[in-house]
């Protein structure tokens, strides 16, 4: 009896775009929505029976007072008033900053940057400040790639100007697309100034976090808030947190709640209007805020400072209700001419995710929504970073368009280097697999070559192609300090990939672009940040360490030890026949 494999049982689901731009491999593509852009559906994923359609309504229907939904009209009429990059877009204008995020997101045109700003569903963060600093311009939006923030900052206990630029420059290294100054301690207006002049990235703040510094928060006043927050603008900060959804008639929904309020923004004005008797002034001000934030082109980050801090506290009515006051807030925002972004919750079960998300895009008609993870468990204190990853690549895949790293560090204190490492990769993995299940056009491409130099047993390119490096080099080489046509999980006999190379029917392995140069070579050495890796995993000691750095012993065939060439190479081979590794004595 043979079996019919043409008439398969299974059925695939609708399918949405290739994220390989050459459809390479054999995978029918994402099984996302076919792509939409200029729509609310410009990257999405299909909707679970019961989730809340998108909004009809874009930036376009809350125009200032005199502006037209024709960028002809207002372009003729209000170019010369226009100051942010909604305002031009509004009128038909493609900026700078339009054509220079357009390279960076090679699946859009600076013409489909410009529309999807006007629409309010895309942000540039870009002070007019910053600007003339090193900042390089990008977009966050869900018809871009998925951006990852970074939080840093000195605290009252913890960290230095210095260290705050160290860790700066280590996310932007591991992937930060943008930063936070949450800094609570030390000389702030300095560490803020620091970071703006050397950052290449946008650079947000919660302002509300100066504006106590050396003063009760009980005495905090209108002036205060519009004065920091004008100065903060002044210095470049390209995006500011702002908690005025937090009202006083969502405070008694609080009371029963585990966890109560985890925002810090959100706590202290819970405190200011218990203690005033008085609604929160943030949102009294906000109109005024918006002035100042459209002079300098600051984009809104409409904070939630009733966001859940645990899985029993996750969507419940305090955190819909102030989401709500979001959605009239981003309104109004829009009608001012600024740009705007909505946080989103960092502790939801998963199951509530996609809800989440798709709530908000309703309710706030497409602005951007940048989400803290979410944890999707609370009981792992130390790996937050997966707990909330995981979380994060659901939230993307869903529609939100950048997620906020959490560290290990996460509930235990001020993350230091290595901890906003590990937050900034957990992070990227989580915004680059939701790309691609997404299927915005591209985003595999490197994934699939990759998978082409390890079918070919290319380590070298497999290694350069990774997202450490460093690590992968040291991983590999921990085990086998050779690069050859197997790894020491398997071994020669056993290497699957080895196997599938040989079989003259498979493409697997013999792509000509990702064929090694040689069948076996000796390992280039493990880089000093790879030799750290080891040294913190403790299988080797640290003369072994020294020895795959080339710092310590010299190699036996190294000319110090072996002035002889032919006779080196000699030691080379049997050191390549010690690892099983088959060559003639003619070398490689």
């Amino acid at each position: 009896m043979t079996r019919d494999t043409a008439d398969p049982s299974y059925t695939l689901p609708p399918l949405g775009n290739n994220p390989s731009t050459e459809a390479q491999g054999t995978s029918p593509g994402a099984f996302a929505n076919p792509p939409a852009i200029g729509t609310p559906l410009t990257f999405s994923s299909p909707d679970t029976p019961g989730m809340p359609p998108p909004s009809d309504k874009t930036a376009w229907d809350f125009l200032p007072r005199g502006w037209s939904r024709n960028p002809a009209d207002n372009r003729e009429s209000k170019i010369e008033s226009a100051t942010t990059q909604l305002e031009l877009a509004r009128c038909g204008v493609i900026t700078p900053q339009m054509a220079s995020v357009a390279t960076r997101e090679p699946h859009l045109t600076a013409a489909q940057i410009r529309d999807e700003v006007a629409a309010g569903r895309m942000i540039i963060p870009a002070n007019k400040v910053h600007l003339k600093y090193k900042l390089q311009p990008m977009c966050i939006g869900r018809a871009a790639l998925t951006k990852v923030n970074a939080n840093m900052g000195a605290s009252p206990v913890s960290s230095s100007i210095d260290e705050e630029l160290e860790k700066l420059r280590w996310a932007e290294r591991w992937g930060a697309d943008t930063v936070m100054d949450l800094s609570t301690g030390g000389d702030l207006d300095a560490c803020r100034t620091a970071i703006i002049q050397n950052s290449t990235v946008p650079i947000g703040t919660v302002p509300i976090y100066s504006m106590i510094v050396g003063r009760n928060i009980e005495d905090l006043t209108y002036d205060i808030i519009l004065r920091e927050i004008e100065k903060q603008a002044k210095q470049g900060v390209d995006y500011f947190t702002i908690h005025a959804g937090v009202l006083r008639e969502h405070l008694p929904l609080v009371r029963k709640r585990l966890i109560g309020i985890v925002s810090r923004g959100g706590s202290l004005l819970a405190k200011w209007m218990l203690y005033h008797n008085r609604q929160n002034p943030m949102y009294e001000l906000f109109d005024d805020i918006c002035d100042i934030m459209r002079e300098y082109d600051v984009s809104f980050s409409l904070g939630d400072g009733l966001r859940p801090g645990g899985l029993a506290d996750a969507t419940d009515e305090a955190q819909l209700r102030e989401l709500q006051t979001l959605a009239e807030l981003t309104e109004r925002a829009w009608a001012k001419g600024c740009q705007v972004m909505v946080e989103g919750p960092g502790h939801v079960p998963f199951d509530q995710i996609e809800y989440n998300m798709k709530l908000q895009r309703r309710l706030c008609h497409g602005a951007p929504f940048y989400v803290l993870g979410p944890l999707v468990t609370d009981i792992f204190p130390g790996y937050d970073h997966i707990t909330s990853c995981i979380g994060a690549t659901a939230a993307a895949y869903h529609g939100a368009a950048m997620l906020c790293y959490v560290t290990p560090k996460e509930h235990l204190g001020l993350p230091k280097k290595d901890d906003v490492k590990q937050g900034c990769i957990a992070y990227k993995i989580a915004a680059h697999a939701a790309d691609v299940a997404l299927g915005i056009p591209g985003s595999r491409d490197r994934d699939d070559e990759l998978t082409k130099a390890r079918a070919a047993l290319n380590w070298q390119k497999h290694f350069d192609l990774s997202f450490d490096p460093d690590l992968a080099r040291a991983y590999h080489d921990e085990d086998l300090e050779v690069d050859t046509d197997f790894c020491a999980m398997c071994g020669h006999d056993w290497c699957s990939v080895r196997i599938s190379k040989e079989i003259s029917d498979f493409y697997s392995g013999k792509a000509p672009e990702a064929q090694p140069a040689k069948k076996a070579l000796k390992s280039p050495g493990v880089s000093e940040e790879g030799a750290e890796a080891l040294k913190q995993r403790g299988v080797l000691t640290q003369e072994q360490i020294q020895k795959l750095a080339h710092k310590g012993k010299k190699a036996a065939c190294h000319s110090d030890n072996v002035p002889d060439p032919e006779k080196a190479k000699l030691v080379q081979v049997r050191t390549l026949k010690a690892h099983g590794v088959t060559v003639s004595e003619g070398g490689l």
